[in-house]
């Protein structure tokens, strides 16, 4: 089944897609996150148990936005659900530790991320990946998540297809990771010293903008949604890298930073969003990067299910409650809203809804 094959298989409505969502996708993604919970509550180590915890609470709305690519093929939902779940849940565990890292140490944050290098690897073994830190004890925690990547790629028919492209991406994302979280003074030299290394392959983006694309894990899921599928080929890998790095992955994380503006200025974290000269610059560049994405995805065959995607990370970042308590991403967010078409305004609504219900349950349990 190639890729056009594979375009029957996906969901063609914003109607269609978010009953998959509601009726089968929230369910087993949260039952995957409550699995991990009981898991990261008996962590030894306070701080470890704190960031773990807390990754998984402030976080989830990215394992269950990343869960609409197990709503594509709904037969592999049993492989993908927990596959994505645990890769996102490492990298938010991870970006966590190296935010409020008692540490500088870039080989730390190097080794702390080879834990997703192997996640992605059915073959690698598994290291200790606090050897560099003080806060080293998680009870078998980031294993636990690794091996049930592992154990999840080996499963996808398609696997050793993509593999290379995955590696890739998750090998950029680390790089990023470790630029970003190094002495302060150290960050930016080092971000536009790799930058200089991959600019003539995004020739139309900044060094920021390329940055941000990297710390995206949307690539990753849409090839392993690609490799659930037997008959992937070389070919299929290769469209939906180029499909989806990197302006896709770009926007994602664009829209991220976005939001996080004030939390990152308290919490003295670099944001991506504060190197334009003005907020209109701002908003003309994600606007610039939301057409590149929409022509890049309308080159696949499940061009729709694609264009969905973009809309609904619109709605869902541009909907997140940090936005009424920053008047400049207000703004930005009229803006980027006006004129938008019906389906950005459907996923907004349904984002909407989805918090409503999580903060309901929480405030139950």
């Amino acid at each position: 089944m190639n890729l056009s094959a594979q375009a029957r298989q996906v969901p063609k409505t914003p109607v269609t897609l978010m009953y998959r969502v509601y009726k089968y996708v929230l369910p087993e993604v949260r039952a995957e996150l409550a699995r991990l919970r009981v898991i990261a509550e008996r962590i030894p180590d306070d701080e470890l148990r704190v960031q773990a915890l807390a990754s998984m609470t402030s976080k989830q709305f990215h394992c269950e936005g990343g869960g609409i690519y197990a709503a594509a093929h709904l037969d592999s939902r049993h492989i993908l659900v927990p596959l994505i779940v645990c890769l996102q849940t490492i990298s938010d565990y991870l970006d966590n530790l190296c935010d409020r890292s008692t540490s500088l140490d870039a080989g730390d944050f190097r080794l702390l991320h080879q834990s997703m290098l192997d996640a992605v690897d059915p073959d690698a073994p598994l290291r200790d990946y606090y050897a560099l830190r003080a806060e080293n004890d998680d009870g078998g925690y980031l294993h636990e998540l690794v091996r049930t990547c592992q154990a999840n790629v080996k499963r996808l028919p398609s696997y050793a297809v993509v593999h290379s492209y995955v590696r890739e991406l998750v090998a950029l994302y680390g790089d990023l990771q470790v630029y970003k979280h190094i002495a302060k003074d150290l960050r930016e030299p080092a971000l536009l010293e790799w930058w200089e290394k991959h600019r003539h392959s995004v020739p139309d983006l900044q060094w920021n903008e390329f940055a941000a694309a990297t710390g995206s894990t949307l690539g990753m899921f849409m090839l392993f949604l690609t490799a659930s599928y037997g008959d992937c080929t070389p070919e299929d890998a290769l469209r939906i890298r180029s499909a989806y790095f990197p302006h896709v992955c770009g926007l994602h994380i664009m829209l991220d930073y976005l939001i996080d503006q004030e939390e990152d200025r308290i919490g003295g974290d670099l944001n991506f969003c504060n190197y334009y000269g003005s907020q209109s610059e701002l908003i003309e560049r994600i606007g610039t990067i939301v057409e590149h994405a929409r022509k890049d995805v309308d080159r696949l065959p499940a061009s729709r299910f694609h264009r969905m995607v973009i809309e609904g990370l619109i709605a869902l970042y541009l909907s997140d409650p940090k936005v009424s308590g920053q008047k400049d991403v207000e703004l930005v967010s009229k803006r980027l809203m006006r004129r938008s078409p019906l389906t950005r305004l459907f996923f907004w609504g349904n984002s909407v809804i989805i918090r409503k219900r999580q903060s309901s349950s929480e405030s139950v349990n």
